[in-house]
């Protein structure tokens, strides 16, 4: 299975990453509907940071933000959403050849996800310490050239003032 196909299938939603229950009925190769009821006999096993239901509004945003569609024209049931962890317990109710299979690589995929987002969030990191010893430099800088302007205004003011008192190029 391909991981790229699975990486486009993985959202953000509630500050957790998650996947669709009919996402994950389409890797799994089945309809959303036994995916559902096998959840529902198995209810125990998914708690609120394992699976929750989409509020109309997260779903309606998911759709416009990423063009999510499940080719049905309308739902009627808001989808279930799919943490990390309901991913991994899926495992443990589906128990085709198939289910074990892309579970495996959907692992693989949140995996790969996490190093990535820990990586973007290193080197975010790593800039804005960049940004602010850089600031602090160009700030120095922008300092000792207003001075240098400053001191090069005085300096011409200075000789542009009116003298006073006896001056050498005038004739006696």
């Amino acid at each position: 299975m391909q991981l790229e196909k699975i990486q486009t299938k993985i959202y953000e939603i509630r500050d957790q990453k998650i996947m669709l229950d009919f996402d994950l009925a389409e890797l799994y190769e089945t309809e959303t509907k036994y995916l559902k009821r096998a959840v529902k006999a198995n209810i125990k096993r998914f708690p609120t940071d394992f699976m929750f239901e989409l509020t109309k509004l997260e779903y309606d945003t998911l759709r416009c933000n990423f063009s999510t569609s499940n080719n049905r024209g309308g739902i009627r049931y808001m989808p279930y959403a799919f943490t990390e962890q309901g991913v991994a317990m899926l495992s443990g109710i589906l128990n085709s050849d198939k289910a074990i299979e892309t579970n495996i690589a959907i692992m693989r995929a949140f995996v790969f996800v996490r190093q990535y987002a820990l990586t973007h969030k290193d080197l975010t990191e790593k800039l804005q310490v960049l940004e602010n010893k850089y600031d602090k430099q160009f700030n120095d800088v922008y300092e000792a050239i207003n001075f240098l302007l400053q001191k090069d205004n005085q300096e011409t003011e200075q000789k542009q003032r009116k003298r006073i008192g006896y001056k050498n190029d005038e004739p006696i």
